[in-house]
């Protein structure tokens, strides 16, 4: 749906912003550079209004839920927009548009934009054309999915009612239509005529109606796994409802050769050149590191990583040196009461991390991963989270989809939920992905947002 409606936007804009420099500065259009040269000034302004409504969540419909909240950081946005097009203006200052149309322009902008979002909202609102969906089982897992299909309203799915024979003691009520009994699901698909039907049952065996789930299929009704349609509403595995057999014989952890070696080869090359662009600033920050609170310059420490392998991780120092850490415990993290000056700053902007394009180039670590514990702790957590142990079947990165999603971990919940996401990321990992995560990262490092 953001997707979607970014393309709608964009599209849209661009022929608005066409049409107001043809309609108001009138060009002179004497051969295709001319016209070339007006389409990439309404290109300019739109990518960078478009940029500038991402970096300000207004495609995340989670965060903006309703028009008001829309409105108020839709003018927000159009301030980045101008950085942004002052930066482009300063690279390139033959395309810049005359006052005129540009001014212009933007009142047409926020003329567009207002509506199109109000009809956008109102659709939502009503669920016109939603799609009824009818959940089979009343386990966690479907209470999940339940809550997820009512929060995202732009999915524009209904949910018509909950199928099973009874609900367990320990569970909750549903809050839709409990359907049943499930020797009567013919019935209950023929009653409520579903579009979608999601199977989240807890046990299946001698339970699952499968010959009518067949036959719906053959009628044109989609049939789901409500573990796969957690993954996708959410964009975490669901680890309580996994079996390993899913694992074992799951062609999606196992990635082509071929494809590990380009992605390892565009890591080797963004890490070199990484480090070419970054070595100033770096030496300013070592410069800082020594004079803020003296001690070394780097924080090593040995990490896990692929396959399981030791490496030893390099950082800026951002904490004092020197101090003791009192009781031990596996769970424990840094203490904030301990980072430096200097050090507040470099994790705010993310700048710490830099030193490990080194560990990159040694092939410790890629761009993009899960990120590596700390070797002391990895023991204890494989024994209290399922499935821990699969973080270790690709390289550890500096940044991650965990990192983007959840932040730091604090505790084994934390440390849990955001291996839920990890998970995801090594299913589905591609480059469009990791592309995705590179750009929700430089959100993160511009704003501040998730740093501590």
């Amino acid at each position: 749906m953001a997707l979607t409606l970014a393309c709608i936007e964009g599209s849209s804009l661009f022929l608005v912003v066409c049409g107001t420099i043809f309609l108001w500065a009138q060009p002179i259009l004497l051969d295709w550079i001319d016209v070339a040269t007006v389409l990439g000034q309404a290109f300019a302004l739109v990518v960078c209004c478009i940029t500038s409504f991402y970096y300000n969540d207004l495609y995340d419909l989670r965060i903006v839920r309703n028009f008001g909240e829309f409105a108020s950081r839709l003018l927000q946005s159009f301030g980045v927009a101008f950085i942004l097009l002052a930066a482009f203006y300063a690279m390139f200052p033959e395309t810049k548009i005359a006052g005129g149309p540009f001014a212009s322009s933007l009142l047409f902008i926020v003329g567009l934009l207002l509506p199109l979002r109000a009809v956008c909202y109102a659709m939502m609102r009503r669920r016109l054309l939603a799609e009824r969906v009818l959940i089979l089982g009343t386990s966690p897992l479907a209470y999940s999915i339940i809550e997820e299909i009512e929060a995202q309203p732009h999915f524009r799915q209904t949910i018509v009612g909950v199928a099973d024979d009874a609900v367990a003691p320990e569970e909750p009520a549903p809050r839709y239509p409990l359907l049943g009994p499930l020797a009567h699901f013919a019935k209950i698909i023929e009653e409520v005529q579903p579009d979608r039907i999601v199977v989240a049952m807890a046990e299946r065996r001698g339970r699952l109606p499968v010959r009518q789930l067949l036959e719906s299929q053959i009628h044109g009704i989609i049939v789901e796994d409500g573990v796969e349609v957690y993954e996708r509403l959410t964009g975490k595995a669901a680890i309580e409802s996994l079996m390993p057999g899913s694992f074992i014989f799951s062609q999606d952890l196992k990635k082509a050769r071929r494809r590990l070696a380009l992605r390892r080869v565009i890591n080797v090359v963004v890490a070199a050149i990484g480090l070419t662009f970054t070595a100033p600033l770096m030496t300013i920050i070592t410069l800082l590191v020594r004079l803020d609170s003296g001690g070394p310059i780097f924080f090593v420490q040995d990490r896990v990583g692929h396959r399981g392998l030791i490496f030893r991780l390099i950082k800026f120092r951002t904490m004092q040196s020197g101090t003791t850490e009192g009781t031990y415990s596996v769970w424990q993290r840094d203490d904030t009461l301990r980072v430096t000056r200097i050090g507040k700053w470099l994790r705010k902007l993310r700048l710490d991390e830099l030193p490990q394009f080194i560990n990159i180039l040694r092939g410790d670590m890629d761009l993009i991963g899960p990120r590596p514990e700390m070797a002391c702790n990895v023991e204890t957590m494989s024994e209290q989270i399922p499935y821990y142990f699969l973080r270790s079947r690709v390289r550890p990165g500096i940044t991650g989809w965990a990192q983007i999603k959840f932040g730091y971990a604090v505790s084994q919940e934390d440390v849990t939920e955001k291996l839920r996401y990890d998970l995801y990321y090594i299913k589905h990992m591609s480059f469009w992905f990791d592309l995705r995560i590179l750009i929700d990262t430089l959100k993160i490092v511009l704003f501040g947002r998730g740093a501590q």
